[in-house]
């Protein structure tokens, strides 16, 4: 089961983080960012720099968070740069979380669940996944039917998702810890919908293939959350650059596990900051991701 393979390699690696390629043109070296004054070349240039922190990150990872919406704004030029991104990093044996946020009517669910990870079958016959991931997140707030055909295809080919429960943004609240009629907050009526979605892809560890999204800015909701909900696992955003501190966030991890927490920017631009002064892109993000490594591992 996929969540399996990802707790497996987390021990392996002693790392509980995944590294978040929200890769623009402003994140890239100077040289690199002068090359980009067409769409062809900003992907190219993208790809290039996602290439090299993949070959010098690949062992000391589990996985890398790949955000659309960094890809989609450089036209068809950043969407094959993503899908170039994807592929080079499943083949360099990193777990790939396709952070598209996707939901809509179960129909149109079941199309965009075809493009990452179910199959789209062609007029021949042939099946192919344009985009093939291991994990995507996706948005439950339209209910049972926009979520079921992703949970369909991860059942079906081994594939997992994180649905968003209480996300990193300051302003998630005016929403999410709304009180339901029955008591409870509309972050935990989500997490409650998120174990009937997930109940029959819990894997040998205890936890669910089908997981949340739980920002590391929200320590209290976080922890209950993790108490009421002990089968789900979290992707957690919100450290580093959001402000979640790795103290924050050790109320999501049982026993070292039961969560991967993302950092995009303090990885991606970590060569820009003062403590990597005299370092290049590729060292710099090394540094950066092995100081992360070491600070989350202190607190769990």
């Amino acid at each position: 089961m996929i969540i399996d393979s990802l707790i497996d390699r987390i021990k392996e690696t002693n790392n509980p983080s995944v590294i978040g390629l929200d890769t623009c043109i402003d994140y890239l070296p100077e040289d690199m960012k002068s090359k980009c004054t067409t769409l062809a070349e900003a992907g190219k240039q993208i790809a290039k720099f996602n290439f090299d922190l993949i070959d010098v990150l690949k062992e000391v990872i589990p996985a890398v968070k790949v955000q659309v919406a960094y890809y989609e704004m450089y036209g068809v030029e950043g969407m094959t740069a993503f899908r170039d991104t994807v592929a080079y990093a499943r083949e360099n044996g990193l777990f790939v979380i396709a952070d598209i946020k996707r939901n809509d009517i179960g129909s149109t669910a079941a199309a965009y669940s075809k493009g990452y990870i179910g199959k789209t079958t062609l007029a021949n016959g042939k099946t192919v996944t344009p985009y093939e991931s291991d994990f995507i997140t996706i948005n439950g707030y339209l209910g049972s039917d926009g979520i079921l055909p992703f949970v369909e295809d991860c059942k079906k080919y081994d594939k997992g998702a994180f649905v968003l429960v209480k996300t990193s943004n300051p302003t998630s609240g005016e929403l999410q810890d709304k009180t339901m009629d029955n008591g409870k907050t509309l972050y935990d009526n989500m997490a409650t919908l998120v174990d009937g979605w997930g109940k029959d892809l819990v894997g040998k560890y205890g936890y669910s293939s089908i997981g949340a999204v739980v920002g590391a800015t929200h320590m209290e909701q976080a922890k209950l959350i993790r108490n009421a909900h002990p089968s789900t696992f979290f992707l957690i955003p919100g450290y580093g650059a959001q402000g979640g501190k790795a103290e924050d966030l050790a109320v999501c991890f049982r026993d070292g596990i039961g969560g991967i927490v993302n950092s995009s920017r303090g990885i991606l631009c970590a060569y820009k900051k003062d403590a990597y002064k005299g370092m290049d892109y590729k060292q710099a993000a090394l540094k950066a991701a092995i100081d992360m490594q070491k600070d989350i591992t202190r607190c769990i």
